[in-house]
């Protein structure tokens, strides 16, 4: 394929450049892309971190006195450790039709392909805005969405819809699930294994939760409820993190773990989280308060993703149809910011975006060509809409 008529691949070189995984900084690319939008006269409003080292971007093209089409994406990325690439992962390479590098896919080619299109409406006569919404720390829980939003609710007009260009090879997504990630801290009582049934095991009685959580995921496999327009039609359990235990001979004292809800959006995460709770402290705390009444169980909240559900119908659906050129609409299991913006900032939301998410998170991770196409179909199909009269 030739690149020539693309008009967005130095902007996913550029961004491509900035190692923002999400440990990091993403400051040197929200200054660049500020720096990028000044030059087109466009002001931008950084709402930064408690910290100071990370920042969302808020900017709009166009008349300030209306709402118009936000499209929104997140800056940082999943590291590279202990993968095996074959290219720089910083550096952009072209192999064949494919571009490879770190977020080509997940998600710096639509923040590209999105801000290469800028001067084409900075240039014209606007009769819907732009606005732009550049997130962090997206792949940790969807951080910097959220401080982002609290922004967008203080100001006098807001977008009136919401594209988030999470990589979806230009389908449309009405829904996708939601996520609660917890972790579960077992307080137990140590003592000389010899001595056992004087000592309260946090690592057997979180074990006991862990299979009770088990118990729970198959039970709503097989009895639903049911979303048959998710590949996986059903919430899932799962546990994928576990801590306990320091020798053989020590009846372990302290364990943790991490545990998950993927809920369709008719089910509520919090009913289930209860039942599990319910269980830990209604009938496995008494057992281990029996030998040792410090012992029991303590939970912490990770991260809480809400699912997104848009009507078919909604205005935001049937213009991502008609520029993406689809007839129909789908469902994902991962979760995104759009839900944030659907649910915390009340603008409808829908997910669209060149790539997939198959490649993202690997190794050699990339876009095709044929994607950084549809996407910038994508962006001048829009600007004839936001023209029009």
């Amino acid at each position: 394929m030739s690149t020539d008529d693309l008009v967005s691949l130095d902007l996913i070189r550029k961004l491509i450049s900035f190692d923002t995984t999400s440990r990091n900084s993403n400051l040197e690319l929200i200054d660049y892309i500020r720096d990028y939008l000044a030059d087109l006269g466009v002001e931008s409003t950084l709402v930064l971190d408690g910290t100071g080292r990370k920042a969302s971007l808020y900017a709009t093209i166009g008349p300030q006195d209306r709402g118009g089409i936000l499209l929104s994406g997140h800056t940082d990325t999943v590291p590279v450790d202990g993968q095996d690439w074959q290219s720089d992962p910083f550096t952009l390479t072209r192999r064949g039709d494919r571009l490879f590098g770190r977020g080509t896919a997940d998600m710096k080619s639509f923040l590209s392909i999105a801000l290469a299109f800028a001067p084409a409406f900075a240039k014209a006569d606007l009769k819907t805005p732009i606005h732009y919404a550049f997130s962090y720390d997206e792949e940790v829980g969807c951080v910097g969405v959220r401080p982002l939003i609290a922004h967008l609710n203080t100001l006098p007009v807001r977008p009136r819809m919401a594209i988030i260009g999470e990589p979806t090879e230009m389908q449309i997504i009405c829904a996708h699930k939601g996520k609660l990630a917890m972790r579960c801290r077992v307080q137990g009582k140590s003592c000389h294994s010899s001595l056992a049934p004087q000592g309260v095991n946090a690592v057997e009685y979180a074990a006991e939760l862990i299979t009770y959580l088990r118990s729970m995921a198959r039970r709503i496999a097989e009895a639903g409820p049911f979303d048959e327009g998710f590949d996986v039609p059903h919430t899932t359990v799962h546990t994928g993190v576990i801590h306990g235990g320091t020798a053989l001979n020590i009846v372990p004292s302290e364990c943790e773990f991490d545990f998950e809800f993927r809920h369709l959006p008719l089910q509520d995460p919090n009913t289930l989280l209860g039942e599990v709770q319910r269980f830990a402290h209604e009938v496995l705390e008494p057992q281990m308060r029996a030998v040792a009444p410090e012992a029991g169980f303590s939970w912490r909240e990770l991260s809480a993703t809400p699912a997104l559900d848009v009507a078919p119908e909604d205005e935001v659906v049937t213009l991502a149809k008609a520029l993406a050129g689809q007839n129909g609409q789908s469902k994902v299991a991962f979760a995104t910011e759009a839900s944030l913006f659907q649910k915390s900032g009340g603008i409808p939301s829908v997910v669209c975006g060149p790539g997939n998410i198959a490649q993202a998170h690997k190794p050699n991770e990339f876009i095709e060509l044929s994607e950084v196409a549809k996407g910038e179909d994508f962006m001048r199909r829009l600007l004839q809409v936001v023209t029009a009269d």
